[in-house]
């Protein structure tokens, strides 16, 4: 059995058991959190696709770590001008492990 959920713009297939890092979510490490952004269900021979999302499925996952990513650097100049500028970033993430999968 898998599914197909969206968190953060992005969308990543998940299997129970699965851990998967996303974009950063409003909860603390042990937190459950309940998903219902799903858009497709597959267990054996039966599929189902939500037209874009399914109603009532959801997926249970519990927050396992919370990090940051690498830094990236923006570097922006103006060509004969001296004008320099240098901005870093580094994105928030959250662990996820995927208990359950509810259609």
């Amino acid at each position: 059995m898998y599914a197909v959920i969206g968190t953060g713009g992005k969308q990543y297939k998940v299997s129970p058991g699965d851990v998967v890092r996303v974009e950063s979510l409003e909860a603390k490490k042990g937190d459950t959190v309940e998903i219902t952004d799903v858009f497709m269900i597959a267990d054996g021979d039966k599929i189902s696709v939500g037209k874009p999302k399914l109603a009532t499925a959801k997926v249970t996952v519990e927050v396992v770590d919370e990090d940051r990513g690498e830094k990236l650097l923006i570097f922006k100049h103006r060509r004969r001008k001296g004008y320099r500028k240098t901005i870093g970033h580094r994105q928030n993430y959250t662990a996820i492990k995927i208990k359950e999968i509810t259609a």
